[in-house]
């Protein structure tokens, strides 16, 4: 099945760019133990970027090199943007976070595409691999405090007002960037059902927009219009990446459930910084809204099935 082949030099392009950013994650994180968890991904990612390419040999196919270059060069990107940051180890853990729900869902969606196919090899390795980085996730959710702690040492604690409002700038744009994803998705979904997971999140997000923007407002700060126009801009391109590709529904179900990854990370990074300055209101606003995120990547995986079947049916029809 050519279509698998296509999923499989996805999938190996994925791991290119993780490698590329797990190889300096390390020296990044800011913490022993959130240290060692990158570690021992970044073997196990290896191991995956090995068992990908045995599987495209097998089918006389090899890895896209283009592919391959693009996702690298990604991946060096966001470690320099990563280093860019005064809340380095923070921002690294919310976007690896993010990543290796991309994995996931991938691999999940691969699955389900390789079993379609019959292919049970293929299906074997990717429910593995999947398995590798859901495990991950899990080692990702709970070093967060860890994390965020990391980047108040290097901040300082002098004035922890100040870095609150950036938090909350930064979720500000966060949400409106899912706004404008989140308003294409139920076109681009592939069924009805797919369809109301997007919009039942999208009134949710446009919930949170209005939470955070008055509580930035209450501490008397303003959302970084820069920063929010930047984030839709980069929504509007991934939308138009969407359209490019046939299989549209599963691709967008994958970074659907990676953009909550995103989201979830970034406000249990808000929820330390704001229990360290005393705001309980912002502390639990976060608390709130992390439901919410969490629900919703939960609902976007209770899709794939669906989302891999609605991307098969749009390639053969």
């Amino acid at each position: 099945m050519e279509q698998l082949t296509k999923y499989l030099t996805d999938a190996h392009s994925i791991e290119v760019q993780a490698l590329a950013q797990l190889r300096s994650a390390v020296d990044m994180a800011g913490d022993a133990e959130n240290a060692e968890a990158f570690r021992e991904h970044l073997h196990e990612t290896e191991e995956h970027e090995r068992l990908v390419r045995e599987l495209l040999e097998r089918r006389d196919a090899k890895p896209s090199r283009t592919k391959d270059t693009v996702m690298a060069v990604g991946g060096k990107g966001f470690v320099l943007f990563a280093k860019a940051q005064p809340d380095t180890p923070g921002k690294l853990q919310a976007h690896a976070l993010s990543y290796e729900g991309l994995e996931y869902a991938s691999y999940e969606l691969l699955r389900r595409v390789a079993k379609h196919a019959g292919d049970e090899e293929v299906a074997s390795v990717a429910e593995r691999i999947a398995s590798e980085e859901h495990a991950m996730i899990e080692r990702l959710t709970s070093g967060v405090d860890r994390s965020a702690e990391a980047s108040l040492a290097e901040l300082g604690r002098d004035d922890l007002q100040e870095q609150l409002r950036k938090y909350l700038g930064d979720a500000h744009a966060l949400e409106e960037q899912a706004i404008t994803l989140l308003e294409r998705g139920p076109k681009l979904a592939g069924n009805e059902r797919i369809a109301a997971v997007y919009a039942d999140h999208l009134a949710e997000t446009r919930d949170h927009v209005e939470l955070v923007q008055a509580r930035l407002s209450s501490l008397g700060g303003d959302p970084s219009s820069l920063k929010d126009a930047a984030l839709r801009l980069g929504a509007l391109n991934w939308g138009a990446f969407f359209q490019a590709h046939p299989d549209t529904p599963g691709k967008l179900a994958a970074f659907a459930y990676a953009f909550e990854q995103l989201e979830i990370g970034g406000y249990e990074q808000l929820r330390v910084v704001a229990t360290h300055a005393g705001d309980a209101d912002t502390a639990s606003l976060a608390a709130r809204i992390l439901e919410d995120e969490r629900a919703a990547a939960d609902h976007i995986e209770g899709v794939f099935d669906e989302a891999a079947a609605a991307s098969l049916a749009a390639q053969h029809s």
